[in-house]
Order: structure tokens, then C-alpha cells, then sequence
């Protein structure tokens, strides 16, 4: 099949679905987000069975811990997936949403109107539950989207993007406004962040070199993170054991997220006590320790942490630490290294936690709490397409407000400018 053929029809198609579902009314997008919602969870057996092909290619593939853990499906993650459907069914819908209405001296009335963006190209990879998310997030913002995931994840896309069309269809949506590209040639990827005739953003979530990749190539607005480079701070005024309990369920919990604890910054004034209580974890869960010269004297045996080890999203078994001497150094240090995703500070001290999340220049900033929350989830958004660590035109988890975009309004009764 010619490719430059295959990915123009798609986009035609997705260009005309994206009229009909940018005028659905909300009734009719919440029928479909529950319709998927129950048919995902009715479909649970059929999913795992097409999950585990990719996962048995993946090992055939060798591919690490980590990947198959971003590709695996089970019960529970199915039920996560049918939990955010049903989430953002009960979200309000921001199309149409008017805001800031104000009169101006000419008696005209001036204010905002949320609507859709149009058409949005997503391409990821590992991650089928992404699939869904997507699909789900779109249609509430009245937007219709082409999903590109990898060829990793083929066999578990394509079935769940058949259960898509099926509630699309059963709920009178337009059937084009979910495609999925079942094409794993690197062309599509090309074809589709350049067809800015028919897509008006594109999304990338996946490693820092497809992402810089595709921000490079794109010839569309493009929203993403090049990647994760969480910190967390323990303040001198932490407490042992909750800045414990952050730490480990920050780094430990999942290895290869993007919200997943990368630098570990520590106040000199409560380092010989936290540090080798937080190795104790570490060594049982094999997570390697990287630190600076001053964490080499209180835990001999820490592998010495070199400059690149602090910019490093490892996705893995790995930390790097650093041990300061005041807020303001473990501030300016993170910001120099962060990637501008995700950091958190572990205080008792109300003072420096506001100094912390007032300087720390990222797209989440938080206050004794894991790094593992920074998730559209976790924040009420029901899911989240992506997270943008830019400044323009979302930025943090992206969900439904992120995916529309406003135009002025103005009613007048007759008003002619002077």
C-alpha cells in the first residue's frame, strides 16, 4: 500500500469527522464515553489475549524491565482505562463554555468561547492504554485525532481501536473521528506530522529522541516534553520517615514513567540521617546510586555522580543525588538540571515550601507529596493526552481545557466604530 496515499486518505477523512464532532452535543460525547467505558470492561478477556501477542514479540525483541511494563495490560490497568472514560463523562464539557463577557463604552458585549482545536495527530509508544485516553479526551474537547502508536503495540491498538469505532458508531458519532494508523512504517510518522492541511496539533509521547525528532520535523504546532527529570527535595525541616515513604514510592513505584523520581537533591543538615535509610530501600529494590563528592563520604560505597548523571531521565534502576547547603542552592540547582516536568519539596517548614513552589520554574510543583502524582488522573482531569513541560499553549498534564482553544465573542445591538 502506498503510504504518502494511505496517510492522506486518513487525513481527509479525519479533517470531515472533526466538523461533525467539534457541533456534538455533550449528551451524545458522554453516551460514547460510557459506551467504551462498559464495552472495554465487557472486552477484558479480548484484550489481555491481544496484549500478550505484542508482549510476546517484545520479549522475542529482548526488551528491558521497563518497556514491557509501559506495554503490559492486565485486569486492573483495564479497569484504570474504563475509570477514565467514565471520569470524563462526568467532567464538564468546555465547548461552548463562555468566559471574561464584559461591555465595553460602546455598549458591544466582548467575551471568550472555549471550542475545539480541530484535528490532532498523536503518535506514542509502548503505552495501549494511551489508545484509550486519547480517544476518550478528544471526543469530550470536540476534536477528532489520529493515533499512531508504535509497532510495538500493534496487536493491542488495533482491537482497541476497533472497539472505539464500534461505540463511535453505536452512539451516532461520526466513525472517522478515532483512527487508528495500522501502518508501523516510520513514513506514516513522517506523512502525518507534515499534513498541516488536515491536522492542527500534533502530540508526541514517547522517548526524548522521538520527541526531538518529531519537534524538529513537524511542520504543525506541536505539544510535548522532551522528558522527565523529576527531583525531589528534602528540606532540613523534613520528616524522616515521610520523606522516606515519598522518595521510595516516588523512585520505586514504576521505573519507566515520566513522573518517575530521576535526582534526589538532600539539605547537608539531614543527610547522615536520611541517606542511609534511603539506601536501605534502594539496595533491596537494586536501584543504583549515583552522588556528588559530599554523599560519597556518608555512604562509601555510592558510585560517584558525573555532571551528565544530573540532566539524566533514566527511565531505569538509577539515581543521581546531591547534597546542598540552603533551599536556595537546591532550588538553583534543579532548576539548572530539570527538564521542567515535575519537583517536589519535603518540608515541615511552611516558609520554604512556599519559596520552593513559588521558584522552581516547572509544570508541576509540589509539597510533600510523590512526583508519581503528576498525572491528568490524579489531577481530576479524568486522563491526560500528554504532559507539556512548554509554555505555550498548555502546560502540565493536558487534558480537557488544554485540547480547545478560545475565540472572542462579540454582541451588539447595532454599534458602529467612531
Amino acid at each position: 500500500m502506498d503510504i504518502k496515499k494511505y496517510m492522506l486518505s486518513i487525513g481527509q477523512q479525519a479533517k470531515t469527522a472533526s466538523f461533525k464532532i467539534a457541533s456534538a452535543t455533550t449528551i451524545q460525547k458522554n453516551n460514547f464515553l460510557n459506551n467504551l467505558g462498559e464495552r472495554i470492561l465487557l472486552n477484558e478477556d479480548k484484550i489481555i489475549a491481544s496484549n500478550k501477542k505484542d508482549l510476546l514479540q517484545a520479549s522475542k525483541d529482548q526488551k528491558d524491565e521497563a518497556f514491557i511494563d509501559r506495554l503490559a495490560l492486565n485486569k486492573k490497568s483495564i479497569v484504570a482505562m474504563a475509570d477514565g472514560l467514565f471520569q470524563l463523562e462526568k467532567l464538564d464539557d468546555p465547548i461552548g463554555q463562555i468566559n471574561n463577557q464584559k461591555t465595553m463604552k460602546s455598549g458591544i458585549k466582548v467575551s471568550q468561547m472555549r471550542v475545539s482545536l480541530g484535528v490532532i495527530g498523536m503518535i506514542y509508544e509502548s503505552r495501549p492504554n494511551v489508545t484509550i485516553d486519547a480517544a476518550g479526551l478528544s471526543i469530550k474537547s470536540g476534536n477528532a485525532i489520529i493515533l499512531r502508536g508504535g509497532s510495538e503495540a500493534i496487536k493491542s491498538n488495533t482491537y482497541l481501536g476497533e472497539l472505539i469505532t464500534q461505540s463511535l458508531k453505536e452512539t451516532g458519532l461520526h466513525s472517522n473521528s478515532v483512527q487508528i494508523v495500522k501502518m508501523t512504517d516510520r513514513e506514516a510518522v513522517t506523512e502525518l506530522i507534515t499534513m498541516s492541511n488536515f491536522v492542527d496539533v500534533i502530540i508526541p509521547r514517547g522517548g526524548k529522541s522521538l520527541i526531538k525528532k518529531i519537534t524538529e520535523d513537524a511542520k504543525i504546532n506541536v505539544i510535548k516534553h522532551l522528558d522527565g527529570n523529576c527531583h525531589i527535595y528534602v528540606d532540613q525541616f523534613a520528616d524522616i520517615d515521610t520523606a522516606i515513604n515519598i522518595v521510595d514510592n516516588s523512585k520505586t513505584q514504576r521505573l519507566g514513567t515520566c513522573n518517575t523520581l530521576e535526582s534526589l537533591v538532600i539539605s547537608s543538615k539531614i543527610a547522615k540521617d536520611f541517606l542511609p535509610k534511603i539506601q536501605k530501600i534502594f539496595n533491596i529494590k537494586k536501584i543504583e546510586m549515583r552522588g556528588c563528592a559530599e554523599t560519597k563520604k556518608i555512604i562509601l560505597d555510592v558510585k560517584e555522580a558525573k555532571e551528565e548523571d544530573y540532566y539524566m531521565e533514566y527511565a531505569g534502576p538509577i539515581i543521581s543525588i546531591k547534597i546542598v547547603n540552603s533551599i536556595d542552592e537546591a532550588i538553583e540547582h534543579i532548576n539548572k538540571y530539570s527538564s521542567k516536568h515535575t519537583e517536589s519539596i519535603i518540608t515541615k517548614n511552611q516558609e520554604n515550601g512556599e519559596k520552593f513552589i513559588r521558584e522552581i520554574d516547572s509544570s508541576s510543583v509540589m509539597i510533600n507529596a510523590s512526583t508519581r502524582f503528576a498525572d491528568g488522573f490524579e489531577y481530576g482531569l479524568g486522563a491526560e493526552i500528554g504532559i507539556s513541560t512548554d509554555k505555550f499553549h498548555a502546560r502540565g498534564p493536558v487534558g480537557l481545557e488544554g485540547l480547545t482553544s478560545l475565540k472572542y465573542i462579540v454582541l451588539g445591538t447595532g454599534q458602529i466604530r467612531k
